[in-house]
């Protein structure tokens, strides 16, 4: 790994690496903040999973995290959306919502993504490596979090990995890729027709069959103009009261998709993390 970038910030350090990804194959960076308590010892850590057409930077430079990862002692892990670089295939008509920008953090097996496209891999197995060897975390105190399409990830990834993790949230979630166009698209492309691939990678189902229950956390904004054809939030909320999972969904008037609305609850995300770390 190379470390490409480090600033200083309320008194921890924010910093960026670029590496060459076997799990992807392809060049990769992430950004790490170490909270000023990483200078004494090993800190837990967040790991944060943007939405699409995300890069690792904009969670870093928008939302305004460092502040309260520095006042909890938390690090935080933003790794990019997917794989990147000359050789990686693109959504063929250029759509913003598939191929570059778009990989949905599952583990692709169709052509031609299934060579590149394994963000599930990437994030719950190369990208925690990576950390653990560069940086001091403690990978027993381990949450998740993410926004739209991370948000998808984040709860994916923690219901498929019962014992990784202590606690999980999410911004905006696509809450059921099964029902909503952009999951259909990308899930179909990465996967193929079988429907019952899809729903390995579908919180509502995983929430439905969960034996582990986390405490989780989701925000939604009433104003986001994705709400109704592309979140469902109200699947996710339908599907935690079935399972008996301990789910808590705040619905906020007025707030949109965007990261003004990330950067206003995410001090309460970050303290609902430390809580559980």
């Amino acid at each position: 790994m190379e470390k490409i970038a480090e600033n200083r910030c309320f008194g921890g350090r924010q910093l960026r690496y670029q590496h060459r990804s076997a799990v992807l194959d392809c060049d990769m960076t992430f950004s790490v903040y170490l909270p000023p308590q990483a200078a004494q010892g090993k800190v837990p850590v967040l790991y944060w999973l943007s939405g699409l057409t995300c890069t690792d930077e904009n969670f870093v430079t928008k939302a305004g995290a460092q502040r309260y990862a520095a006042e909890h002692g938390i690090a935080v892990v933003a790794p990019d959306t997917s794989p990147r670089g000359g050789d990686v295939p693109d959504d063929p008509q250029g759509a913003w919502d598939f191929g570059l920008g778009a990989g949905f953090y599952v583990n692709a097996t169709e052509d031609p993504w299934a060579k590149h496209y394994h963000m599930y891999d990437y994030v719950v197995s190369e990208l925690p490596s990576l950390v653990a060897d560069a940086c001091p975390v403690d990978a027993s105190r381990t949450a998740i979090s993410g926004h739209s399409m991370g948000g998808h990830g984040a709860f994916t990834i923690a219901l498929k990995n019962p014992g990784r993790f202590r606690s999980v949230s999410a911004f905006s979630p696509i809450c059921s890729p099964l029902a909503c166009p952009w999951g259909e698209k990308a899930l179909g492309n990465y996967l193929g027709d079988d429907r019952d691939a899809w729903a390995a990678h579908d919180s509502c189902a995983l929430m439905r069959t969960a034996e582990e229950k986390l405490p989780a956390l989701v925000d939604q904004g009433d104003a986001d103009n994705f709400l109704q054809e592309q979140l469902k939030p109200q699947l996710l909320a339908q599907a935690a009261s079935s399972a008996g999972y301990p789910l808590e969904l705040r619905m906020q008037p007025g707030y949109d998709h965007s990261y003004f609305f990330i950067a206003s609850f995410i001090g309460d995300h970050i303290a609902f993390h430390a809580a559980h770390l």
